[in-house]
């Protein structure tokens, strides 16, 4: 491959054109683009003395300029395609069985009221804003799913403690508010109801007496009610067996 042309300084004041066009000939684009640019460089006035050409500082600046093209360019196209990113997303239906795509997220309805405490109509432990996964109407599902949470919960126990103090009351927040909706579909399959609400609502003030007492960072309440805890989940396990 011969040598590029742009390596060949011209002093003849008769030339600098076609030395700009056999360059930009043997060159890359960048590099054409630039030989064009220096083009003025070549052009002397006819005294004997060379001007050296200001490649570098000229090339330079031509690829900056190719640079900020390509990223007008891809700026461009992302903006073409918005309107129809936006069309998709209307014809999406808000619960298409994978994810959900409405906001803000809805805060799923429970079917059985007596579950909540009595004086709040609530549970103080409740989050909001988490992802639980759809498993249906199924009784055996959802059983497998507490036993499973609270197996999860018993391993707590070692972390009990004032260093761990948030960590705790975030963990018992999150897998308690699972077992709250996991017992309300459960309830609505099962064909005797009343023991799942004792021991849900037994459960669920346990719970609540549990985050007061890991609030207050408070190790012998903490104790306390964890073993109280302790005792139901247990239970819990045994009859979701």
């Amino acid at each position: 491959m011969p040598p590029a042309l742009p390596a060949i300084v011209l002093s003849t004041p008769t030339l600098p054109m076609a030395a700009t066009f056999l360059a930009s000939l043997n060159a890359p684009p960048a590099a054409a683009a630039a030989a064009t640019g220096c083009g003025h460089a070549f052009s002397g006035s006819g005294s004997s003395r060379a001007t050296p050409p200001p490649r570098a500082v000229t090339c330079q600046a031509s690829r900056r300029s190719a640079s900020l093209h390509l990223g007008i360019a891809a700026a461009a196209a992302v903006l073409l395609r918005q309107p129809d990113a936006a069309r998709a997303a209307e014809d999406e239906p808000a619960n298409n069985g994978w994810w959900l795509t409405e906001f803000p997220l809805p805060v799923p309805k429970i079917l059985n009221k007596e579950i909540n405490n009595p004086e709040t109509g609530t549970r103080s432990f409740l989050k909001n804003g988490i992802f639980m996964a759809d498993i249906g109407p199924s009784f055996a599902a959802h059983a497998y799913r507490l036993r499973s949470t609270a197996f999860d919960l018993l391993a707590l126990e070692d972390l009990l403690g004032k260093e761990a103090s948030n960590y705790v009351n975030k963990y018992l927040r999150l897998k308690s508010t699972f077992m709250y909706y996991d017992f309300d579909k459960l309830i609505t399959a099962a064909d005797d109801k009343p023991p799942f609400v004792d021991l849900a609502n037994r459960l669920f003030d346990s719970f609540e007496t549990l985050q007061q007492a890991v609030t207050a960072k408070d190790d012998t309440k903490i104790g306390e009610r964890y073993a109280e805890t302790k005792v139901i989940l247990q239970e819990l396990m045994a009859k979701m067996a």
